[in-house]
């Protein structure tokens, strides 16, 4: 059986070209999303699209995900992104965030099939790109809603449906519900990917007999390698957790305006730190900071008095 395809997920003020950059380091994955595009924003000309945009690295395996809840936006963003070289087109159906509820985005477009189902074929027209979306279960734990909901979304021309299987506004202290995933997959004809609580690179590959691909989030901020444990490719038998940390540092300060260096490492840090025995710890010390130079020093203090914390296992 051929292997299922692993997914970098579109995290806010996470997956840009620098978080790539570092799984890429490890061998990468299958393909990258980019940070939730806004779609009004872009079409716009905002301050910050460019870096949003950024597909280097391996274009070929990176989707652009775009959130609005304006269908005739999103619709103008495929456009704008459409000669862009890229593996496709994702619609953010699965934030829950509330300002991006507020303005009929994200999870917000599961309250209406027909309303959905009309905006998927508004941006279908509008682009050649293969079509995804990201979803949740809605705001029930409705299997019935769901399938019909993603069977209109096939319908319209969507090519993959990715299941984060919580409802709206589910936090994540309780487990995702990975049988909604099986169960989706076999209810319709395109693939379902599935995303959700996954803790290490053996039960990556045990879900990816539950779907047609499984999307990483947390954990690949965490353990950029974790890609190439679950493929079984070379890695050192010791990771060096300061020279990912300081290298995350650089690229941040490469790839990114000044103005998202703070945001962006305070993210990275938040799951990376998870590594350490001191973690809550290393993160309050670099929360306290807003220049990169000042966590490095944070960093390499850090481990030169906590030297066993340096190095993780490349093994599973």
């Amino acid at each position: 059986m051929a292997e299922k395809p692993f997914l970098l997920a579109p995290m806010a003020e996470i997956s840009h070209r620098a978080l790539r950059e570092l799984v890429a380091g490890f061998g990468g994955c299958d393909e990258y999303f980019s940070e939730m595009i806004s779609a009004g924003a872009l079409i716009s000309g905002g301050r910050y699209e460019s870096w949003y945009l950024d597909n280097a690295l391996e274009p070929e395996k990176f989707v652009y995900q775009l959130v609005s809840g304006n269908a005739e936006r999103l619709a103008n963003a495929a456009s704008f992104l459409e000669p862009y070289e890229c593996a496709g087109f994702d619609i953010n159906m699965g934030c829950s965030a509330p300002p991006i509820i507020r303005a009929g985005g994200g999870v917000q477009w599961m309250t209406s099939i027909d309303k959905a189902g009309d905006m998927i074929a508004r941006v279908r027209k509008r682009t050649k790109r293969r079509l995804s979306v990201k979803l949740r279960i809605g705001f029930a734990y409705d299997l019935d809603y769901l399938v019909s909901f993603c069977k209109r979304l096939e319908d319209e021309g969507v090519e993959r449906i990715t299941l984060h299987p919580r409802i709206a506004r589910e936090k994540f202290k309780k487990g995702a519900s990975w049988e909604y995933t099986g169960m989706l997959r076999k209810r319709l004809r395109i693939p379902v990917a599935g995303n959700g609580d996954i803790l290490s690179a053996e039960e990556m590959n045990r879900r990816s007999f539950e779907c047609d691909a499984v999307m990483i989030g947390r954990l690949a901020v965490q353990k950029p390698w974790i890609f190439a444990q679950a493929r079984g490719l070379p890695l050192p038998a010791m990771i060096d957790l300061e020279e990912i940390a300081v290298r995350f540092l650089d690229m941040l300060a490469k790839y990114q305006p000044p103005e998202f260096h703070k945001s962006r490492a305070h993210r990275f840090f938040t799951y990376f730190c998870s590594n350490f025995k001191w973690a809550n710890h290393v993160r309050t010390l670099l929360g306290r900071e807003t220049e990169l130079s000042a966590m490095r020093n944070v960093l390499e203090g850090f481990f030169r008095e906590n030297p066993e914390e340096r190095f993780a296992s490349g093994g599973k």
